[in-house]
């Protein structure tokens, strides 16, 4: 599924984030940056030691929050690391740092002039954000950002990995037609 946001194109695929293309991709990544389960563990894996070792070297990062290095042996220059919440019943201001760390990984490509990044869903595999309310707050703060903020993105896509949750991509799909409905 395809749409523009203001000047940039949006996708929504299933897929595997370290098989990307663009000039990064987002792991969901732990705030020791340390090599994780999931996204974060194939990313390492698959991007090879220099990843980690630019990790190591900045040590951590706030949850809510999103660093860069290297893309090292992956196809994508660069990995955003961003480091959303683990839910415990939403109690925990869990919507506003999941928001956050999306926005931070847009914020980081703007810095780095980046024109496109991948995201996986952030939160909703190790950290076991339920991905029905995961969803609308990933669109919402990718959509906010590109109508509202000045940016270098001409393409970012959202990578859905089908091994950790089948209907990821359907539930993706309807949170973005109901958002773009609410939006007319």
């Amino acid at each position: 599924m395809q749409i523009t946001i203001h000047k940039t194109l949006f996708e929504l695929i299933t897929g595997d984030i370290a098989d990307q293309e663009t000039d990064a991709v987002v792991t969901a990544a732990h705030w020791k940056l340390n090599k994780g389960s999931g996204t974060d563990g194939v990313i390492h894996t698959r991007g090879g030691p220099q990843i980690y070792e630019e990790c190591r070297r900045i040590g951590g990062c706030p949850i809510g929050d999103a660093v860069i290095t290297t893309g090292g042996n992956l196809k994508a220059k660069h990995v955003i690391h961003a480091v959303g919440p683990v839910w415990r019943g939403g109690d925990e201001h869990e919507p506003e740092l999941l928001a956050s760390a999306y926005r931070r990984s847009l914020e980081v490509a703007t810095e780095h002039k980046l024109k496109s990044i991948s995201f996986p869903s952030i939160s909703t595999g190790a950290f076991v954000y339920p991905i029905k309310l995961a969803a609308p707050i990933a669109l919402k703060t990718i959509c906010d950002y590109l109508q509202k903020e000045q940016h270098t993105l001409e393409f970012v896509r959202l990578v859905l990995y089908t091994r950790e949750d089948d209907k990821a991509f359907l539930v993706y799909e309807k949170a973005l037609q109901e958002l773009l409905a609410n939006q007319n």
